[in-house]
């Protein structure tokens, strides 16, 4: 009877600590470069040194959180081939993953922070960035194999690769301004944006993911905050500040996204701060002059599902989109269109419209809402 009860005992403790270890919010923290590795050198300072501490200042902040679990790509002064450091970050199905690094410049002036998210954008400076940091794949044995295809001095060649760069690039560039938000608001530095670039490290990473350049190391006064304990801690805060802010916002207070929804997400490149704004207008007061606030505000919460954020546009038909019917073209903002399935005030019955998407074969899909036409979190529209 004694031995029945400590097993039962011990299955409950189990899962309890089961039922925990899933609620975390799981974050890949990627320190560039390592050992043979040095990346960038200016002045004394070197970058692989530089991440490193970064890196595990970061973590130390964010498990001192119970809501957090974290995961490193390394933790010593070793070698990761790029392609592992996203095998790493999808083993643990991470939230997020974020990639630490320093920029570096012939010229010293160059200063400030910048923070990139995967894409094909052409702009000169960006593939700089790219080539710099894509070029430690040289160092790896039979890369011209492993990364057939790909030309690490012209980052360019990888738009011939398959890649899936659109299916998180909206919740990255909302991770990404956060980062770079943080940056101005704690270290009193130049912010130099967010902005897409082909980086390897990010390619196969299949969750939200950013690379951090944390300020400039061939800068004089980059270079000593960056190599200095004070100004790692200083930056390190900063970056921890942006992932608790991001997982407090789009993913609720259990470190869970609620029924599988994917957090709101930010699509502006050259403005990513600016706010998202929906096609869906709130019902007008003419309409309904005698409705009282309260029941109004019941009726304008709405429930869709997101299929995809892509930049070619397509006539919103079920044909076009596997049958789901009814589709709507719910945002269009420059190049980007996003497309929707269902609209229902239900959220059980936005649910199941989640699964359906997810049957069809759209496992990326989630479940935005709108509360009198205006985009809010899940949570917010759930508020009674």
């Amino acid at each position: 009877m004694h031995y029945t009860r400590s097993l039962f005992l011990l299955i409950i403790l189990f899962m309890g600590t089961k039922s925990l270890a899933q609620s975390k919010f799981k974050v890949t923290l990627d320190a560039g470069h390592g050992d043979h590795d040095y990346g960038a050198v200016y002045n004394g300072h070197i970058e692989k040194n530089i991440t490193l501490a970064i890196v595990l200042k970061v973590g130390k902040l964010l498990e001192a959180r119970p809501d957090m679990q974290v995961n490193y790509t390394r933790k010593t002064d070793v070698f990761i081939e790029l392609v592992e450091r996203s095998n790493i970050a999808n083993r643990a199905d991470a939230n997020i993953f974020v990639s630490i690094h320093c920029n570096a410049n012939k010229n010293s002036v160059a200063a400030g922070t910048e923070t990139y998210v995967m894409g094909l954008n052409k702009n000169a400076s960006n593939l700089a960035v790219a080539k710099s940091e894509n070029s430690v794949i040289t160092l790896e044995k039979d890369y011209k194999q492993k990364y057939q295809g790909f030309d690490p001095n012209n980052p360019g060649s990888m738009l011939g690769i398959t890649l899936m760069q659109e299916e998180y690039l909206e919740n990255s560039i909302a991770l990404a301004s956060k980062l770079e938000d943080k940056f101005v608001q704690e270290l009193n530095t130049k912010s130099r944006g967010v902005k897409q670039a082909p980086f390897m490290v990010l390619h196969k990473a299949y969750m939200p993911r950013v690379l951090i350049e944390t300020g400039f190391i061939s800068n004089p006064t980059d270079g000593a905050r960056l190599d200095s304990e004070e100004g790692q801690e200083d930056v390190a805060r900063a970056i921890a500040n942006a992932i608790i802010d991001f997982k407090k916002e789009y993913f609720g207070s259990n470190g869970q996204e609620a029924d599988n929804e994917k957090p709101s997400r930010k699509i502006e490149e050259t403005s990513p701060s600016l706010p998202e704004n929906s096609t869906i207008e709130a019902n007008t007061p003419t309409e309904k002059p005698k409705e009282k606030p309260k029941k109004e505000s019941a009726l304008t919460v709405e429930f869709k599902v997101q299929l995809a954020a892509v930049t070619k546009k397509v006539e919103p038909i079920g044909t076009n989109f596997k049958g789901l019917e009814p589709i709507e073209l719910d945002a269009e903002n420059g190049s980007v269109y996003k497309y929707t399935y269902g609209n229902t005030s239900d959220y059980a019955t936005a649910k199941r419209n989640l699964e359906e998407a997810k049957s069809k074969g759209y496992s990326s899909a989630y479940i935005i809402a709108f509360k009198n036409g205006k985009k809010v979190s899940i949570q917010e529209a759930l508020k009674k």
